[in-house]
């Protein structure tokens, strides 16, 4: 699995934080830290100290808060996905098809009027 960032895909300042190229099995041990930091144990899960979750051109790290707020970033490199525990189980439920199948399609992870959205997608197209 990579993680990279898109600016201004569209021509209309709107940017994505991609999660891409990877497997039912990458998919799940995805969905599974996901569960395990940020709902259960409410940490930060930053994607950088992962084994399987390899950094482009950006980093992004999850994490609990009062409200949602989509994708964060002051410099470009180093993005926040800030979520309420009822977003992040959403995403949960947003990633299941993911871990049962092999898929081709693609699923943005949240549905926040931010510029930045975070799409999770098994192939680089």
């Amino acid at each position: 699995m990579q993680v990279n960032y898109i600016d201004n895909y569209n021509g209309l300042n709107e940017n994505i934080v991609r999660l891409y190229n990877f497997d039912k099995e990458e998919a799940i041990k995805f969905r599974n830290l996901l569960i395990e930091t940020v709902i259960i144990k409410k940490e930060k899960l930053d994607i950088s100290t992962t084994d399987f979750i390899y950094p482009e051109n950006c980093n992004l790290i999850f994490g609990l808060f009062k409200t949602d707020e989509g994708i964060l970033t002051k410099d470009d490199y180093n993005f926040f996905c800030i979520l309420t525990l009822e977003g992040f189980k959403k995403m949960i439920d947003l990633l299941e098809p993911f871990c049962v199948k092999e898929s081709k399609g693609y699923q943005y992870l949240y549905d926040i009027d931010t510029p930045t959205d975070l799409l999770f997608c098994p192939s680089a197209t």
